[in-house]
């Protein structure tokens, strides 16, 4: 893991204003008896306060002047990414009793499909789907006890699979706003859910699932690449076709993924290119159980692969042989544009890294202000910006609302 950048003193006075009450520049300079232009230049390192300014700053910000000075990188600020209370508790909920009818399987498959359209699709999609999800927990887990017991095996599979495919969406909703405890928990669920159901195809996307939570986890590279081969032999198992092929490419960018966080880029180029790839050209571009796996996704996979490394040049050499418009996930679309950036922003090329910046507030203003790699792509760059860009780099950074 790369060590946190030490900051100089006037990101550290800029970093401590808006932590502190996201205060203004004019309302701190004031109180400090200096110009707001004057305290701008401090924190854009263009000049240094005295010991006696620095002192009172640190008073009007109330902290120490040791935690201006130090040599230690303040704690990062963290985007608001909270589950929505009504969702988490539909979620810990589980299991109440209800007596109403339940759900018909018709309508439950329904309305998981339309909830999935709008979490891979919609510009503002955490505030979509936000409203619609814990009647959805609500009525799937219903559906789930109601059938139980129920002699027809055929509506009672086909909401098992329902179940399933909702509690995917939640992995990833969960995981995005911050709760690794709770996409952890909907990812067992589905696992549960697809192996009561006796439904391979699904079992393969549970354990996916449950991978992607352990790579969003410190130290998880490991325990997702383990779950992740687990499912493949499991896989061996059920006959060949284009859904058992994109779900076996799926978990072995899985596996990719696990192999580039340990920083072992030729096993994971070469699981990429000799797994993966093979298995993409049998699928094609699919969206198989919300993974989006196919050829267009592996050289996703290559640019991040390069990018991590740090190979910026072979990472936008790369990029410029993708065509993300075909994907059916504007999350991918957000990923790849991302990676961009960042490839962008180790040459410094902050014209470039604007750019791709701009075009991810255009995808998602909501995704890009709940990533913390996106915010601290905006942060960074509003250090160092040049005066020609600064003020659209302000004005992203109060679009996005980040203190």
């Amino acid at each position: 893991m790369a060590e946190t950048p030490k900051l100089p003193i006037g990101a550290r006075i800029r970093y401590y204003r808006k932590k502190h009450g996201n205060r203004s520049l004019a309302a701190v300079a004031g109180l400090c008896a200096i110009s707001e232009r004057y305290l701008s230049m401090i924190e854009n390192g263009k000049r240094t306060p005295s010991h006696s300014l620095l002192a009172s700053i640190a008073k009007e910000l109330d902290v120490p002047i040791a935690a201006l000075l130090s040599e230690e990188a303040p704690e990062k600020a963290t985007v608001s990414t909270a589950a929505a209370p009504d969702i988490a508790q539909a979620l810990m909920g589980y299991g109440t009793t209800r007596r109403d009818p339940a759900v018909p399987p018709a309508e439950l498959r329904e309305r998981v499909e339309a909830a999935w359209r709008i979490w891979q699709t919609s510009p503002e999609r955490f505030s979509e789907i936000e409203p619609v999800l814990p009647a959805l927990i609500t009525d799937a887990e219903h559906s789930v006890r109601a059938h139980r017991t129920s002699t027809d095996a055929t509506a009672r599979r086909d909401v098992l699979r329902a179940a399933a495919d909702l509690y995917g969406l939640l992995r990833s909703y969960c995981r995005r706003s911050g709760r690794l405890d709770l996409s952890l928990m909907v990812a067992d669920r589905a696992r549960r859910a697809a192996e009561d159901a006796d439904d391979p195809i699904r079992i393969a996307a549970a354990h996916w699932n449950l991978g992607h939570c352990l790579l969003s986890r410190d130290g998880g590279a490991q325990e997702a690449d383990d779950v992740a081969r687990t499912a493949l032999e499991q896989l061996h198992t059920v006959p060949n076709g284009p859904d058992t092929a994109a779900m076996q490419g799926a978990l072995e960018l899985v596996r990719v993924v696990a192999a580039a966080q340990s920083k072992d880029w030729w096993s994971a180029r070469e699981r990429l290119h000799q797994q993966a790839a093979p298995l993409g050209d049998r699928s094609g571009d699919s969206n198989t159980m919300w993974t989006v796996f196919g050829p267009t996704n592996i050289h996703l996979h290559a640019l991040s692969i390069e990018m991590l490394a740090g190979h910026s040049t072979e990472g936008l050499r790369l990029a410029d042989e993708v065509d993300t418009s075909r994907l059916p996930s504007r999350e991918r679309q957000f990923t790849f544009t991302l990676d961009l950036a960042r490839c962008y922003d180790l040459r410094r090329d902050d014209a470039a890294v604007l750019v791709h910046l701009l075009d991810l507030e255009k995808l998602s203003r909501e995704d890009m202000a709940r990533s913390s790699l996106a915010v601290d792509l905006v942060t960074g760059l509003l250090r160092r910006v040049r005066p020609t860009y600064r003020r659209q780099v302000s004005g992203l950074v109060e679009r996005l609302n980040i203190a």
